[in-house]
């Protein structure tokens, strides 16, 4: 019987064994999405206990506690660190399966060098242990990330962003680079008028843009992209149901802008065509300035209405939606792609229904100017666990070329959510090598070595062009 979490956890194999430690383990890290606050980089926050640094905003443990029946005082409520932290040590032996009883521990394991599996009898010992540990400056944010060898970090930041937290961490020449991400979803969002024309106050202020008409709106939009270029940005994002691709003239979505700004909601059809427009502008955007597109697609978000008015939205009432995605996908990405203004494009679904919709889309728009253009990202949400990973891999393989995949990405709002990448890559190792040792792929460690080193890294740094962050390219 293996132990819990020992060196080959989750490698099966002796052949999966050697592709994990002499192949992906030393491998450094970019993470392209994720949603760290750059302002807790740039002054180098030092946590006062883990459960600021473990728990808070952290949307996953506040669903495995709801479900567990801990009351919301001790989840976002008023309860003290301590008290939230045993209830959620309580919560750890019953989240058996869940991915949040890997991670939990190999957290603890990676940044505290803590073996114990964490519950309700240990927890104050292990709050007392992490909390002494915190006070080092070796447990600060920016030592955290650099344990975990990461070479970039892509923030989601909203285009009135003033981008200044990343601005200071640029000038203090940091060794890991920490860009923006171009996230413009409250810049197109027309559901409801006031909330639009509210940001739009914002987009001027930002822009220096008084904003009367649909010109001036997209020229504010423009200024405030060509200012994160100007900041090292080079990738955007979305967060959406679905793409949106109606047939629209610049007049009528002008009409519609105007409707808009003067206070009067537009009706149902006006929404998916101004949205539509939007989504396409962003996209001729993003190819005239090289960028990578991502498009996270299928949440069905704050669905828990009276936690929505107690709380706010994005506080872990969300699920997996049943959006139909393929026929309006292929309409936009054909339109970009036939007037020659497709950027490279990173596709993530939420329902693994639409797998091989995804694994079978990415391979119509492929154009020969580089690998992989249109890239299957990785597992998203509710879909970054074993199984779910494994899934997704199964189908690229099957339908694209996984040799050429960009790889894992942690999406997260934690500074310990690291060794998902970790997670990843035995994964990754252990299929392959079960392969091998089952003859189902040939006995070639060099070749198939290299690919672990490619899906790990190399793939990533080459398809966003961040060479220089590798050392051994200079």
């Amino acid at each position: 019987m293996k132990k819990f979490l020992d060196g080959n956890f989750l490698l099966s194999n002796k052949t999966a064994e050697y592709l994990y430690h002499e192949h992906a383990k030393g491998m450094p890290i970019i993470d392209y999405h994720n949603h760290l606050p750059p302002n807790e980089m740039a002054e180098d926050r030092r946590f006062e206990n883990i459960t600021q640094l473990w728990l808070y905003g952290d949307h996953y443990k506040w669903r495995a506690m709801r479900t567990n029946g801990v009351p919301e005082a001790f989840i976002t409520g008023a309860a003290t660190d301590r008290e939230k932290f045993r209830k959620w040590a309580e919560t750890v032996p019953y989240t058996m399966r869940n991915p949040l009883y890997h991670w939990t521990h190999l957290e603890l394991q990676r940044y505290f060098g803590i073996d114990e599996v964490l519950n309700g009898q240990n927890a104050d010992r292990i709050f007392d242990q992490t909390r002494e540990m915190l006070q080092s400056a070796d447990f600060s944010v920016r030592r955290l990330l650099e344990r975990m060898n990461l070479r970039v970090v892509c923030t989601t930041d909203d285009p009135v962003d003033s981008l200044e937290h990343h601005r200071k961490i640029r000038e203090d020449n940091w060794q890991i680079r920490v860009l923006p991400a171009f996230r413009p979803d409250k810049a197109m969002n027309v559901d409801h008028a006031p909330t639009f024309n509210k940001y739009l106050a914002l987009l001027e202020q930002a822009s220096g843009i008084s904003i009367t008409h649909f010109t001036e709106y997209l020229d504010a939009l423009k200024s405030r992209h060509a200012f994160f270029v100007a900041n090292g940005c080079k990738v955007s994002d979305h967060g959406l149901e679905q793409i949106l691709a109606e047939e629209y003239t610049p007049a009528k979505v002008s009409a519609i802008f105007d409707k808009i700004r003067s206070g009067v909601q537009p009706d149902k059809e006006e929404i998916l065509i101004f949205k539509s427009a939007m989504l396409h502008t962003f996209a001729e955007w993003d190819h005239e300035q090289g960028f990578v597109q991502q498009y996270h697609l299928g949440a069905l978000r704050n669905n828990n209405s009276r936690m929505l008015a107690k709380l706010g939205p994005d506080n872990g009432w969300d699920s997996i939606g049943d959006f139909p995605q393929g026929r309006s996908l292929v309409r936009f990405l054909d339109r970009l792609d036939r007037d020659d203004k497709l950027a490279k494009t990173i596709l993530y679904n939420l329902n693994p229904a639409d797998n091989e919709l995804m694994a079978s889309m990415i391979g119509n728009f492929n154009d020969g100017s580089s690998a992989g253009k249109i890239q299957w990202g990785s597992g998203w949400w509710f879909m970054d666990q074993k199984d779910g990973m494994i899934k997704q891999m199964n189908a690229l393989s099957n339908m694209g070329l996984i040799s050429r995949f960009v790889g894992m990405l942690t999406d997260s709002r934690s500074f310990l959510s690291f060794p998902r990448h970790e997670y990843f890559r035995r994964i990754l190792c252990n299929i392959l090598g079960e392969e091998i040792e089952n003859g189902e792929l040939p006995n070639d460690l060099e070749w198939i070595g290299g690919m672990v080193r490619d899906i790990s890294y190399n793939n990533a740094r080459d398809y966003f062009n961040w060479q220089e962050t590798d050392p051994s390219a200079s």
